[in-house]
């Protein structure tokens, strides 16, 4: 029997109006959102189901209710489905939904460690000062040389191995807009992202020390099945090393490719997104084909996994 993932997605895929049918259609599901609200202190739920658009998209909101969104989804397919993954994965800030599915990231505490991850985040480098941008179809040797080449003194890295030719850069605007002019020359393309902070970078130094500080009093469970990483693309089932790899995560990129590639090698052949969107259904699919996703993000989602497993 071919061996199945779960995939949990990372700050981009939030929308106004995400799990509002979980919440009303599956009692698991609520009981995820009545908690989140109970941990944070306010309601991240209405933010969810209400709006408005910006501030869900504050750095701040959108970790934490990314992450209450996606462990809702999964209360409610666990409540009608008794699929079992052989492995978990997400994308940055999902890194920590799969943490908590695999049962290593207690619910509670999570969703209190993203909202002080995302304000870390957004205050680590003043507004203005970084800037991301998307290159495409360029190698990863050839841009690591262009990097250092623009960097002169700053900060520019990259962020997001994406997989598909897609790799992110994050640092300092004027190295990126360096990179920029750069990637240019060689007649390919880079995109600026409109993103608040320049996230998976060394600029992002002093949110990786507040979360540190918070990881430090935070206790691990024994993992049900291992999570692959975003800084080593390794599965990790080890308790006592959850708290460096995230908070190495902070300043490091993500290797998702090289995750992907992981997964497969290690015999995945199907995965569910789970949570809202389909963004890393779109990514899988650039990198290995023999990978099909499904998204599980309503109770609908769950309906048809249900046909189709009967």
């Amino acid at each position: 029997m071919s061996k199945v993932a779960f995939l949990f997605p990372g700050q981009g895929s939030q929308q106004v109006g995400m799990g509002k049918a979980l919440y009303e259609q599956s009692a698991a599901a609520k009981a995820i959102y009545d908690e989140a609200d109970e941990a944070l202190g306010f309601s991240i739920s209405a933010l969810c189901f209400e709006g408005p658009a910006e501030d869900l998209t504050l750095t701040a909101n959108t970790q934490p209710a990314i992450l209450t969104t996606s462990i809702a989804a999964l209360a409610a397919l666990r409540e009608r489905t008794d699929l079992r993954p052989a492995l978990y994965m997400g994308h940055s800030l999902g890194e920590f939904s799969a943490l908590v599915a695999a049962g290593a990231l207690n619910f509670a505490d999570a969703v209190k460690l993203v909202r002080l991850r995302g304000q870390a985040m957004q205050e680590a480098v003043p507004a203005g000062v970084g800037a991301m941008a998307a290159v495409m179809g360029m190698d990863g040797e050839t841009l690591e040389g262009l990097c250092e080449q623009a960097a002169q003194g700053e900060v520019v890295s990259p962020a997001n191995e994406n997989g598909g030719g897609q790799i992110v850069v994050a640092g300092h605007v004027a190295a990126v807009d360096r990179l920029k002019a750069l990637v240019k020359e060689h007649k390919k393309r880079a995109i600026p992202l409109k993103v608040s902070a320049p996230f998976h970078c060394a600029l992002m130094q002093p949110a990786a020390d507040r979360l540190g500080d918070a990881l430090a009093s935070v206790q691990m469970g024994t993992f049900s099945a291992p999570v692959i990483t975003n800084v080593e693309a390794e599965p990790n089932e080890d308790p006592a090393r959850v708290a460096e790899l995230l908070v190495r995560q902070v300043t490091h990129r993500v290797k998702w490719e090289a995750s992907v590639q992981k997964a497969a090698h290690l015999g995945v052949e199907s995965a569910l997104e789970v949570g809202h969107g389909k963004v890393l259904a779109g990514l899988v699919r650039r990198i290995d084909r023999s990978i099909t996703v499904r998204g599980v993000g309503s109770p609908d989602d769950i309906d048809v996994l249900n046909e189709g497993a009967s």
